[in-house]
């Protein structure tokens, strides 16, 4: 049988320029993924005209119709052509492609979303006259005259129509609506300042609004934080700490929860670079970083977080969504994330999420009776007062036999002095006893305490681990005989680029000729360890987030399990002075308002939701 030689061939392919058409629908396939890709880049463009307000209708889930308006600076009848043509843009000249300070600047978004729907783009600049052109599945008629006050409207109905394809690869309508309006909301976090309205339009009429955000003024982390509210609630408000810290040319600010307001997927994490949201796994792995000793492998951080920087120090260019961005320096806006939030995290201290309180007074609110209880069937501060005077004599006598307190109190009680704060003003108050022998009951001046003794106590153990590991080091066992591992070169290259840091955590390699490692130390807290798996897990964290931080967790992960061991077992009653003392520890430890698995440490009740319960508000 003869071979065919490919090399010979009577008909060869035929290199011809594709028309205008075809370039502009490929185009499209890359710029416009689905509806949402529409509407942000129409929403960007808006932005980037300088509009204070944008509103956009939907129908279909934008299949149908998005429609985008807004008050910016508008386009002169003249350029309506030249902003339908590919590569036309007013945001750049072309002579810095490293300098881009705006939203948009390649000129593709219109005349894409051209190529594959049916377009209409009506604007009125400042001294001009309004105008309109409309544009379908590339065929673009004439400019004329249209009725519009200010600003830009671009309609763009039935989307991929030109290419009926793509429709087959659309989720369900309520899917890509949903896509949109978290498109929406990541641009709405990004410009506090600016308003905006989302409607939904489909079966006909004025439709309903799905999402509104109005323009918050004053500074930036006031605004900020109103907008954040509105965005991602206000139990994420009320629970983020303050971000804003500079290194070398680069600004990160911006809020982010405690841990104990977690949640069970990464659906509240938020991030933007130059005010332009980003899905960035490097900047999500420093997210991650930062908060991996106080949440479990199942629990993920909520966070907003902006990242500032000269636009020369970062490249938007990488992917035609300009979803992800490559820095000149990554490991410095890594460093800043992790370093900035886990000082915020310290500096918090013992503060834990209010959500902890909420779901506990969820859990305690009896079921409402059927007969409404009316404000004049309650008594009055008044008969209240008389109420407990009368009944004093009674409980006093009762006191002996039926306290509520479950451990002795001291026989003598030390004199408080004048000028000593009293212990119910300080943050967690003062101990008035001991229930189920686990649980403190601390009373403060606006309330009480229930805190998890074994819990708090293993978190105390555990800090204190961490700081002597870091003051003296980590102990390495050295190996009576070095193991060698077989990897390729490139494993073993990367491996090495890393070997500084995993000799920290008492790891020490050594290149051992081709593609082979030695491993000559192991931590010595990791007891007899597999080299060849542990190695092969860190190369599977560098291919996944870029570095590894595998060692120093299972370090702290047997750390942590000594501190459990080593804490305060339930079912240990406690002394007056002991449980103060816990509680002074708690109070001056940073991250102690969780145990080490993320887990609250203490629930805070307010006396005004107490009284709630017992119907005295």
């Amino acid at each position: 049988m003869a071979l065919t030689d490919h090399n010979i061939s009577d008909s060869r392919p035929v290199i011809r320029q594709l028309d205008e058409g075809a370039i502009n629908r490929i185009a499209a396939g890359e710029v416009v993924e689905r509806p949402a890709s529409a509407v942000k880049e129409l929403v960007e463009n808006a932005l980037d005209a300088g509009a204070s307000r944008i509103g956009i209708e939907i129908a279909d889930g934008g299949k149908t119709l998005i429609r985008v308006t807004d008050d910016g600076c508008g386009i002169a009848p003249d350029d309506l052509t030249l902003a339908l043509s590919r590569h036309a843009t007013s945001k750049i000249d072309g002579t810095d492609l490293l300098n881009i300070q705006s939203f948009g600047f390649r000129g593709e978004a219109l005349p894409s979303l051209g190529a594959v729907g049916r377009l209409t783009l009506t604007s009125r600049a400042p001294g001009h006259e309004a105008a309109c052109l409309a544009v379908a599945g590339g065929e673009a008629g004439p400019v004329k005259p249209a009725a519009l006050r200010a600003g830009t409207v671009v309609e763009l109905r039935d989307l991929f129509y030109a290419t009926p394809a793509r429709l087959k690869f659309l989720r369900s309508d309520r899917a890509e609506t949903q896509a949109i309006t978290d498109v929406v909301k990541r641009l709405a976090m990004a410009e506090p300042a600016v308003a905006f309205t989302l409607r939904d339009t489909s079966g006909g009429g004025e439709g309903r609004v799905t999402f509104r955000a109005d323009a918050e003024s004053g500074d930036l982390f006031d605004a900020l934080h109103r907008r954040l509210a509105h965005v991602m609630g206000r139990d994420f408000a009320g629970n983020a700490l303050r971000i804003d810290a500079t290194r070398e040319g680069l600004r990160l600010y911006g809020y982010a929860a405690l841990p104990t307001y977690s949640r069970g997927a990464a659906v509240a994490q938020y991030l933007f670079v130059n005010g332009r949201p980003v899905r960035d796994k490097m900047l999500t792995g420093a997210l991650r970083a930062a908060y991996f000793d106080f949440l479990s492998r199942d629990r993920h951080p909520a966070a907003a977080l902006f990242v500032d920087c000269d636009p020369t120090l970062v490249d938007v260019n990488v992917h035609p969504a300009k979803s992800e961005v490559r820095f000149r320096d990554p490991g410095i806006a890594r460093g800043l994330i992790v370093s900035s939030l886990r000082h915020a995290l310290a500096e918090a201290g013992h503060r834990a999420a209010s959500t902890v309180s909420d779901a506990a007074l969820g859990a305690m609110r009896p079921e409402r009776a059927g007969a409404r209880v009316y404000q004049m069937d309650r008594p009055g501060p008044q008969a209240r007062a008389a109420a407990y005077r009368a009944q004093a004599p009674g409980f006093a006598e009762m006191q002996g036999a039926y306290s509520g307190q479950v451990v002795e109190a001291p026989v003598e009680q030390a004199p408080h002095r004048a000028d000593e704060t009293p212990p119910e003003a300080l943050p967690l108050g003062a101990a008035r006893g001991q229930v189920h022998e686990n649980y403190i009951i601390a009373q403060t001046e606006t309330g009480m305490v229930i805190v998890d003794q074994h819990a708090a106590h293993e978190r105390l153990v555990y800090e204190k681990l961490k700081r002597q590991m870091a003051e003296t080091g980590v102990a390495a066992q050295a190996l009576l005989i070095p193991e060698i591992v077989e990897l390729s070169e490139a494993d073993c290259a990367r491996l090495m680029a890393v070997a500084e840091d995993l000799a920290r955590m008492g790891l020490t390699i050594e290149p051992f000729g081709g593609g082979a490692l030695a491993v000559r130390e192991t931590p010595a807290l990791l007891g007899e360890v597999n080299a060849v798996g542990l190695l092969r897990d860190i190369l599977d964290e560098l291919d996944d987030q870029g570095e590894t931080t595998l060692v120093q967790a299972r370090l702290e992960a047997i750390l942590s399990r000594v501190a459990c061991h080593g804490s305060i077992r339930s079912g240990r009653r406690m002394r007056g002075e002991e449980m103060n003392a816990l509680l002074r520890e708690m109070e001056a430890t940073p991250h102690s308002g969780q145990c080490n698995h993320g887990r609250p440490t203490y629930v805070e009740l307010k006396l005004s939701d107490i009284e709630r319960l017992f119907g005295r508000s």
